[in-house]
């Protein structure tokens, strides 16, 4: 009865570490495009839902509910601080907070920098979940026509010029 229940012991330490250990890629994407139609330049993040709930968990010691605007604004602050779009000049391209979806599996940002083209950029700034997580890589899609040009961002490398 006791190697039973030594035996079941076991195997719930190792299930448990198991479901500890499996999320260990950290990772962020960000599509940067002109709309011409517009006249201005959309970005899409996406980020991991527990990446973000974590995140937000340990800044404020609560669970965030990103379909309550309060929380969104939680989170708008958040990314506004550590990810910017420097104009040639490398001060900061106006970003507007479009709004933001969120599901069990990821969380979706949409910002733009209206009537402003791709081309003023000169550098990207990236730190998105970066100072919470040390393995995280952020990825931005440059995509201009028919060019897509891509850059990654991690902990030693927070900014890149666009060109």
């Amino acid at each position: 009865m006791i190697n039973r229940l030594k035996l079941l012991a076991c195997a719930l330490l190792l299930c448990a570490s198991t479901a500890a250990s499996a999320h260990r890629f950290h990772a962020g994407m960000a599509d940067v495009s002109f709309n011409a139609r517009t006249g201005s330049t959309e970005i899409v993040h996406t980020y991991m839902a527990h990446d973000i709930d974590a995140l937000l968990a340990n800044l404020y010691g609560r669970q965030f509910d990103l379909t309550d605007p309060d929380d969104q604004d939680v989170l708008r602050k958040y990314v506004e601080a550590r990810f910017q779009v420097l104009g040639q000049d490398k001060s900061r391209l106006r970003l507007r907070w479009v709004g933001m979806t969120a599901d069990a599996e990821r969380v979706t940002i949409y910002q733009e920098i209206e009537q402003t083209p791709l081309w003023k950029a000169g550098a990207i700034r990236n730190e998105v979940l970066v100072d919470f997580l040390p393995e995280q890589v952020n990825t931005v899609n440059l995509n201009e026509g028919n060019a897509v040009r891509t850059l990654s961002f991690d902990r030693s490398n927070p900014e890149q010029a666009t060109r």
